[in-house]
């Protein structure tokens, strides 16, 4: 009876082992990307930036962002890291935008705030990474960017 109960807990281990690679090999990776970073307001101490990032999902299914990191840079100084507070879901075979606000100062920003007021852009990098929920489990992905913000509020790559 014992090696009954051992045998099938056996078969129950494979079987879901089984269920989980054949799952990750159905799993199409969603793309990642930051569409726009937007300077939204600049004074005398700082200002603040929109990040927009757009997640495309690849697979019939839909995907529950569960969590999502950024870090922006603005010339090499780090500028804001964080945790977007709020979820998201992107539908099976769609897309989703996602805006992540950032304020910033220019103390400790010496450089960066310069360049952008001086010669009217800097360079910016963004980073970080999403994390999915699916029905064959959680997938994080990673993102990164970079290009040159503009004091008028454009963007180039």
């Amino acid at each position: 009876m014992k090696r009954m109960a051992m045998l099938a807990v056996s078969a129950a281990v494979l079987a879901g082992a089984g269920c989980s690679a054949l799952g990750r090999q159905v799993f199409k990776q969603p793309k990642v990307t930051v569409q726009d970073v937007r300077l939204t307001g600049i004074g005398l101490t700082g200002g603040s930036l929109d990040v927009l990032v757009n997640v495309d999902n690849p697979n019939d299914f839909r995907l529950d962002a569960t969590r999502m990191t950024y870090q922006v840079a603005v010339d090499t100084t780090p500028v804001a890291n964080g945790l977007v507070g709020s979820t998201f879901t992107v539908q099976g075979k769609g897309s989703q935008q996602v805006r992540i606000p950032v304020n910033f100062t220019f103390s400790g920003l010496a450089a960066a705030g310069r360049s952008l007021m001086s010669n009217g852009s800097a360079p910016y990098t963004v980073t970080g990474d999403v994390t999915v929920g699916t029905p064959i489990g959680n997938f994080t992905i990673p993102y990164h960017q970079t290009g040159h913000i503009t004091s008028l509020g454009g963007v180039t790559r």
